[in-house]
């Protein structure tokens, strides 16, 4: 099977006056269809560096970005917003929601800029909020909505575009711990329907609800593994106590 994500000698850059900053050196490695791909690393590792690439955020000093076999990785930012609109959603740590927009028009959002029209555009992200089990709440502001809640929210509206791969930068860092597995099991049950996951993340435990963890360290992968034990979330969840599931 050919890569959904391919990298040769992926390198970035930053000059900050007299100094250049090396944030990513070197970096080849390949994401087929249908991977949980965890990016861990300490802070200036260059794993954020490394999703902003993947994400068609930022452009590379050098080397070669391709995805689906596509060379992207000296594209215009007019073509690369493109592609951000089509093949890829995005979930953040801080959630991103607009606070004065219901769930549902907050998970529309992206099909306006891809020039949907109203009422295929509704239809769809009340889909995507079924999906992730909050089509109950689809006319809340975020402000109604808890840390858990949101971050569907947000997930769903990554999804509305249907796209090839998800991008998750520290999903789980504004969340308690039951309310971060509960969005693990939505990642789990996302990746089991086919879609190609990719997280980043410091915390180890999250790490194990992927497939394979790359690690980074100074601008280049350090490891690169499959996880052996791979956590089930559902499992997980189950064993909690009765007082923690209704916290």
């Amino acid at each position: 099977m050919a890569p959904l994500i391919e990298t040769r000698g992926l390198s970035k850059d930053y000059v900050l006056g007299s100094y250049t900053i090396r944030a990513l050196r070197d970096v080849s490695a390949q994401i087929h269809p249908g991977e949980f791909v965890a990016v861990m690393g300490p802070s200036g590792s260059g794993k954020s560096t490394f999703m902003n690439l993947l994400g068609c955020l930022d452009a590379p000093t050098s080397g070669t970005y391709l995805l689906e076999g596509r060379d992207i990785s000296s594209l215009s930012p007019d073509d690369l917003a493109g592609i951000r609109n089509v093949k890829l959603g995005f979930v953040f740590q801080s959630f991103n929601l607009l606070p004065r927009t219901s769930a549902l028009e907050n998970v529309a959002l992206p099909l306006i800029y891809a020039g949907t029209g109203r009422k295929d555009r509704f239809k769809q992200a009340w889909a995507k909020l079924e999906a992730v089990s909050l089509s109950d709440r689809a006319d809340h502001h975020p402000s109604q909505l808890s840390g858990g809640q949101q971050q569907r929210v947000a997930i769903a509206r990554a999804l509305v575009n249907e796209p090839v791969l998800l991008l998750a930068d520290e999903p789980t860092g504004n969340l308690d711990s039951r309310t971060s597995v509960e969005i693990m099991a939505l990642f789990q049950e996302l990746n089991a329907q086919g879609l190609t996951i990719v997280v980043v993340t410091h915390e180890p435990d999250i790490a194990q609800y992927a497939t394979r963890i790359v690690t980074f360290r100074d601008g280049r992968i350090l490891r690169d593994e499959a996880v052996a034990s791979r956590r089930r979330a559902s499992d997980v969840l189950a064993g909690m106590p009765l007082e923690e599931v209704e916290a």
